[in-house]
């Protein structure tokens, strides 16, 4: 890729700085044994570039990936216990819940401590009950534009009169009190919600609602997104942004074993032996490298420049895989090892309902959505594109996620092109001057521009939509540009037509739904307002899971249907692969990045298969 001179000088300084603060971390940590093997390397490819790496504002899960290993948040997931649960991470033990679910009292662990960093002007930083208190009030600063304000707007005393008092001024007091985030002591925070919230837990386990250390914050300012600097197992060493990331362990982390919380499936028995005993993280360093074409990344993983694929690329499905989804006897041959999740996932294709043409609350904008939906063939790109790597999609909620309702069905997401057309004919979408595409009701052009991202991949879900819409008589223009524009882009409700998905946060119905619901903010990309879905969202956040709360979600994803600002396509199931000097890797529902867990043979890499 060609760099410009202002880049390369700007990406020597950025390592520079980093440079720095690991020399500083080391001269803290000089006497003590760090747990990783300087000779372990783990080297991984992201299929999508970074983002910014300030917690406040990520929200793509490969900057996610590399925030959740060098910040800490108060709770995480266990690794190996199934079903998933929650334990603590920088807190003592648990949150101890009060008022029936309305307050969280949360005590720090002592003893953990940011990396180094010239911010903290030579002294040795203590994490504090400050720093997690400092962590929420960045998400609402209304001048972070955080997409993770949906967590806690509503919920936290006081949270929103702050964020209206500094929209108002312009600018957000950090010094002043919040009911909500009550500081008892340095090492104690006790969270204050306007209504019980029994999943609020789950809040605290999400990687973005990390410690931060405001000076670090205020030293680096709109450069904070590449300066991470947090408490977690690993540290940024060198960054080229949409290239390279490289983390190497912590050597100031704290000691850490690995005990499971809860029960482990037997097949994961043998990781939880390897694992025990043994001082996280295992490997000494992390190379991520950004390969966002499939072809690229799969060379790499044969050519072993890469260790492991966390997701297989579904145009080499069939190189990896027989027709059941086994791993074919050549690569297995080799050692190379397969594993698959059913990981809670939704994906869909969504309009902008603020957009002129495809936007729009009238019958004859819901029916124009509602067909292009009906013209699209699901089965095809599951079965062509997807290599059948996927299940369909009925509704916002994936399975095995509370709120999903396996009996639900939604006759509007069914490939139906023939009622498409009867559909826009109704409506007044004809084609008026015989060139084989439909105009506009009052006869103005009819154009639908999707965007989609510049690999091959997309280039073959482009030809599905074009033989798709031109079966129909949809004139659709197709637009380029790389995933995080194409995010900025969604998020500033600059994108008419686009394909996203979404990974669970935690496991609740919820951490989909909230993606419609009005007052979200930039992660509603539809832009989708309806007052009665916003009516029945803040409904079901106060009920517990019940059969209740799943039927207002059930009426919650018939107004989706029916409304159409997404049309929902399929739950995608990943396929992993790794070499054999790969160990201890278990994929898990909710984290994908668990590289402290992982564990490499450096002697491995030598040796033929």
């Amino acid at each position: 890729m060609l760099r410009t001179s202002e880049s390369m000088a700007r990406d020597t300084i950025v390592n520079l700085r980093l440079l720095c603060a690991v020399l500083a971390c080391a001269t803290f940590a000089a006497s003590a044994a760090t747990a990783a093997d300087a000779n372990k390397t783990l080297r991984v490819a992201y299929s999508i570039a970074e983002t910014t790496f300030d917690p406040a504002f990520a929200s793509d899960a490969a900057s996610d990936g590399i925030i959740v290993n060098i910040f800490d948040t108060m709770l995480d997931y266990d690794y190996l216990a199934r079903p998933v649960r929650l334990v603590p991470r920088a807190l003592e033990a648990m949150p101890t819940v009060e008022d029936g679910g309305k307050s969280y009292l949360c005590r720090i662990r002592k003893g953990i401590y940011f990396t180094a960093d010239p911010a903290f002007k030579g002294k040795r930083r203590e994490l504090t009950a400050y720093d997690f208190a400092y962590g929420f009030k960045r998400i609402l600063d209304p001048a972070v534009k955080s997409p993770w304000l949906w967590l806690i707007e509503g919920k936290l005393i006081g949270g929103d009169e702050a964020r209206a008092h500094a929209a108002k001024r312009g600018r957000f007091d950090y010094d002043a009190p919040i009911a909500g985030l009550e500081i008892v002591d340095r090492y104690t925070l006790r969270i204050r919600l306007t209504a019980p919230d029994l999943r609020f837990p789950y809040v605290l386990a999400v990687p973005n609602v990390a410690a931060q250390a405001r000076e670090v914050v205020e030293a680096y300012g709109n450069d904070i997104g590449a300066h991470p600097v947090g408490s977690g197992p690993y540290v940024l060493t060198e960054y080229r942004r949409s290239a390279r990331i490289v983390l190497t362990a912590n050597p100031d982390y704290r000691e850490t074993f690995y005990e499971p919380a809860g029960p482990v499936p037997a097949a994961s028995e043998p990781v939880v032996a390897a694992l025990r005993g043994k001082r996280l993280p295992l490997a000494a360093r992390i190379e991520v490298n950004i390969i966002e074409e499939g072809q690229a990344r799969w060379l790499a993983f044969m050519n072993r420049e890469i260790d492991f694929l966390d997701i297989l690329p579904t145009e080499f499905v069939e190189q990896a895989l027989d027709a059941k989804g086994k791993l074919l006897p050549a690569l297995a041959g080799r050692g190379i090892v397969h594993d698959v999740l059913l990981r809670p996932n939704t994906w869909w294709f969504y309009f902008n309902m603020q957009d002129p043409i495809v936007g729009g609350y009238t019958l004859d904008k819901i029916a124009l959505r509602r067909a292009i939906g009906m013209a699209y063939d699901n089965d095809e790109a599951i079965r062509v594109l997807l290599k059948g790597r996927a299940v369909p999609a009925y509704g916002p909620i994936p399975p095995d996620i509370a709120g999903h309702d396996p009996a639900l069905k939604t006759d509007a997401q069914l490939y139906d092109p023939a009622l498409s057309r009867a559909l826009l004919d109704r409506f007044g979408y004809k084609d008026r001057d015989g060139d084989g595409y439909r105009e506009m009701p009052d006869g103005k052009p009819l154009t639908i521009d999707r965007w989609s991202t510049p690999n091959s991949a997309s280039r073959q879900a482009d030809e599905l939509w074009k033989k798709n819409m031109d079966a129909i008589g949809i004139r659709i223009a197709i637009k380029k540009d790389r995933t995080p524009e194409l995010r900025k882009m969604a998020r500033e409700g600059k994108i008419a037509m686009r394909s996203d998905g979404w990974n669970a946060d935690y496991p609740d119905a919820e951490n989909f739904m909230q993606l419609l619901y009005g007052p979200s903010g930039p992660e509603n990309n539809a832009r989708f307002d309806l007052p009665e879905f916003n009516a029945l969202y803040e409904r079901a956040r106060t009920l517990p899971d019940s059969a209740e709360r799943t039927r207002l979600f059930d009426r919650m994803t018939q107004l989706v249907v029916a409304y159409a600002p997404w049309r929902m396509t399929f739950h995608l199931l990943e396929d992993s692969v790794r070499h054999p000097w790969i160990g201890t890797y278990v994929p898990h529902p909710i984290r994908s990045q668990w590289w402290q867990y992982i564990d490499v043979d450096p002697g491995g890499r030598m040796r033929k298969y």
